[in-house]
């Protein structure tokens, strides 16, 4: 158990050595630009966000910007999913389920697209900086 804690602490020292502005949004498991390794840590988060079908492709494993590109479609199509799910969550299961579990299921697709935008944003982030885009504090 205590290998999580190392490794928090030293990703934590490699942003604080670093002095690399990463903005809101930047994923945590991802280490900033310039950091070594960072590409590594780039694809395991873009892995993380696709199917786990696309780790048997060679392309997206050597080429960070391809899986970048591959995880930004896979995540909006996720995210609209959610979205037709929540627009018709009510008329198709009205006749199955209380009204109570609608709710619930309402609730859930709102959570899941939350989440999924927060997602979006994170793969677009990663994917400017696997594009050579360098962030700058706005003050």
């Amino acid at each position: 158990m205590a290998q999580p804690a190392v490794a928090w602490a030293q990703e934590r020292s490699w942003r604080e050595e670093c002095q690399i502005y990463v903005p809101p949004g930047w994923p945590d498991a991802v280490r900033p630009p310039g950091a070594p390794d960072w590409e590594a840590t780039a694809t395991a988060f873009m892995l993380d966000c696709c199917p786990p079908d696309y780790r048997s492709h060679l392309v997206l494993r050597r080429h960070p910007v391809v899986l970048a590109r591959f995880a930004a479609e896979h995540v909006e199509a996720q995210l609209r999913a959610a979205k037709d799910g929540l627009a018709g969550v009510r008329s198709s299961l009205a006749d199955y389920v209380a009204p109570e579990v609608i709710r619930s299921a309402a609730d859930a697709w709102q959570e899941e697209a939350a989440r999924l935008v927060r997602v979006r944003r994170a793969v677009a982030l990663v994917e400017e900086a696997l594009r050579g885009r360098i962030f700058i504090r706005r003050l």
